[in-house]
C-alpha cells in the first residue's frame, strides 16, 4: 500500500531539506560559465568561511561526498611516506585511516574503544616525544557520527602548541560544521571537511573543504608530491578566483547552498549550536528514561547531532529498525561496523526542532515496545516533553523560514 506520507527521517545525514532550499533548487538548468555566474558563487565561498570561523585561507567545493573532501586534504598537502597521528574510534574515524594508509601514509595510530573520542594525553605524549617533527598532520574526527561522540578539538590544539609542533591539524567536520561549535582559526584547524548533506541540509553531492594559509602554504611547498587531478587546489584556485570550476560544479546544489547559508545566517551560528544543544539533551534525557545507555561512554563525549543508543542484551537493534520504518513511517540510522545490531542512532541535526524531536521518540517508543524492550509508553517521550516545556524560550527564528520559505516572523528559537 503506498503511503500518503512522507516517511519521518531521522538519520543523521542526509537531513530534512528546508522547503526554502529544495525550491532554490528547483529551477532550469543554467550556463556554470556565464558572466552572471560569479554573482552566486564569489559571495558563496565568503560565506561559507563564516561558518567554519576562518581567520585566513580559502574553502574549495568539490562535486563528491565529504570523501572527496578527504582525500583533497590529504592529497594536496602531503606526500607519500609522511608520517601522521590519528585515531580510530568509529566507522568513519576508521575509513580516515584506511584512507590514509591506502594513500601512503605512514599512520601512527591510537586503536581507542569505541564509544571514547580522541585521546588528548596520548596526543599530546606522543607529539612531545617527537623531536624531530616527524609527524606532519595530526588527524581528529570531530564528531564520529557512527557512535554518537563528540571530540575536543580545542583540546587537539592545545597538545600541538604544547609540544611546539608544527604539524597540521586535520579535522573531519562532516557531522559537526553548521550544526556544532566549530572555530577554525581560533583552534588553528588547517583542513576542516565538511559536506553538503548534514548540517547545510542539502541533498548529498558537495565536498566543502575549508583550509588555512598554512595549508596552501604546505601545498605549493610539497616536494615528494601525491598524483592528483579532479581534487587539485591548484585547478581550484586558478577558476574559482574568478568565480568558476575547473569541471562542471553542481549548479543545482549551489543554489541550494546559497538559500542553506541564509537560513543559517538568519537564525544565527550561536542560535543553531544551542538549539541543536538542547534538542540532544531532550533526547539522552528520554534514553534515560527507557533504561537505556547510549554508546558514548561519557558525559564529555556526547554528541549534540546523533545518539547512537545501545539495545539491551537479547535485542537485535536491525528488528528496531526494520519495525520503526515498516509500521511507524520512521527511518533511524543503522549500527555500523561492530555495532551493527546493537545499536540504532537518532539523528538530530539540521533544520529540526521540538515537534519533529517529539515524532521520533513517539515512534521510538511504540518501535522499542514491538521489539520487546519493556518500555513504558509515555516515559521518554514525557522526558523530553518535559526537559522542553522548562527550557523553552521566545525561539529565534520563525519555522515557516525554514519549510515555507517565507520572510522572518517574529523571533523564534527554532
Amino acid at each position: 500500500m503506498t503511503n500518503m506520507v512522507k516517511p519521518h527521517l531521522f538519520i543523521p545525514g542526509p537531513t530534512n531539506i528546508p522547503d526554502a532550499v529544495r525550491m532554490a533548487m528547483n529551477l532550469p538548468m543554467e550556463d556554470m560559465r556565464s558572466p552572471e555566474y560569479p554573482k552566486l558563487t564569489l559571495p558563496v565561498f565568503e560565506d561559507l568561511k563564516k561558518v567554519f570561523k576562518m581567520k585566513d585561507g580559502r574553502v574549495f567545493i568539490f562535486p563528491s561526498s565529504g570523501t572527496g573532501a578527504w582525500e583533497s586534504a590529504i592529497t594536496n598537502t602531503l606526500a607519500v611516506g609522511d608520517k601522521v597521528l590519528m585515531s580510530r574510534f568509529g566507522q568513519f574515524s576508521l575509513l580516515w585511516v584506511d584512507m590514509a594508509e591506502r594513500l601512503g601514509l605512514k599512520v601512527e595510530l591510537c586503536d581507542e574503544e569505541w564509544g571514547t573520542g580522541v585521546p588528548l594525553e596520548k596526543y599530546a605524549d606522543i607529539l612531545a616525544k617527537d623531536k624531530n617533527h616527524e609527524i606532519k598532520a595530526v588527524f581528529a574526527t570531530h564528531n564520529e557520527t557512527a557512535t554518537g561522540v563528540s571530540s575536543d578539538i580545542a583540546g587537539v590544539r592545545k597538545a600541538l602548541d604544547a609540544a611546539k609542533h608544527p604539524a597540521l591539524l586535520f579535522v573531519d567536520g562532516v557531522s559537526s560544521v553548521g550544526s556544532l561549535d566549530m572555530r577554525m582559526g581560533e583552534w588553528g584547524v588547517d583542513c576542516c571537511v565538511s559536506g553538503s548533506q548534514k548540517g547545510f541540509m542539502l541533498p548529498t553531492g558537495l565536498g566543502i573543504l575549508a583550509v588555512s594559509q598554512k595549508a596552501l602554504d604546505a601545498n605549493k611547498s610539497l616536494n615528494g608530491r601525491m598524483n592528483r587531478c579532479f581534487f587539485s587546489w591548484e585547478d581550484m584556485i586558478k577558476t574559482n578566483d574568478l568565480g568558476f570550476f575547473p569541471y562542471t560544479p553542481a549548479t543545482q546544489l549551489i543554489r541550494g547552498l546559497r538559500a542553506s547559508l541564509d537560513l543559517i545566517f538568519a537564525e544565527g551560528l550561536d542560535n543553531i549550536i544551542a538549539r541543536h544543544k538542547r534538542l540532544a539533551t531532550g533526547v539522552r534525557a528520554a534514553v534515560d528514561a527507557w533504561g537505556l545507555k547510549l554508546c558514548a561512554k561519557e558525559p564529555k563525549w556526547h554528541s549534540d547531532t546523533v545518539s547512537a543508543i545501545l539495545v539491551p542484551e537479547g535485542i537485535d537493534a536491525n528488528d528496531v529498525l526494520k519495525t520503526a520504518f515498516f509500521r511507524y513511517n520512521t527511518s533511524l540510522g543503522t549500527g555500523l561496523n561492530k555495532l551493527n545490531g546493537r545499536v540504532f542512532r537518532i539523528g538530530h541535526l539540521g533544520a529540526l526542532d521540538e515537534g519533529m524531536i517529539g515524532t521520533a521518540l513517539f515512534n521510538v517508543e511504540m518501535t522499542l515496545k514491538d521489539c520487546g524492550v519493556p518500555v513504558k509508553f509515555g516515559s521518554g517521550t514525557g522526558a523530553a516533553a518535559e526537559y522542553f516545556s522548562k527550557t523553552a524560550t521566545t525561539p529565534a527564528f520563525s519555522l515557516a523560514v525554514f519549510f515555507l520559505g517565507g520572510a522572518p516572523l517574529a523571533p523564534r528559537f527554532f
